[in-house]
């Protein structure tokens, strides 16, 4: 009985060590985070200008806006190459919504 208690403690201190494990790469994590932080804050800016001169009503606008907010989404699931994509693609719209 002692044998099968001891398999039991050690099946769930694995499970649970296995569970608390952090990042592997922290500092790549912080970077990614803070580029993603920048990248929305010029996007945002970017489309707010694009609306101040009048092109706040274009498929392109609109299309940026949506990719945006969903940049900020993954921003707060930790998904910072998903939110740095969605920022690029959103400033390309923007840059075609002026034209």
């Amino acid at each position: 009985m002692d044998t099968r208690l001891l398999i039991i403690a050690a099946t769930v201190s694995v499970a649970l060590a296995g569970c608390s494990s952090s990042p592997t790469k922290p500092a790549e994590d912080i970077a990614l985070a803070k580029q993603c932080d920048k990248e929305l804050d010029i996007g945002y800016k970017e489309l707010n200008f694009s609306s101040a001169k009048g092109f706040g009503g274009s498929w392109e606008y609109t299309k940026a806006a949506s990719l945006l907010g969903a940049a900020k989404v993954q921003s707060g699931f930790g998904s910072y190459n998903g939110c740095i994509e969605k920022v690029k693609t959103a400033r390309s719209y923007i840059k075609e919504s002026i034209k």
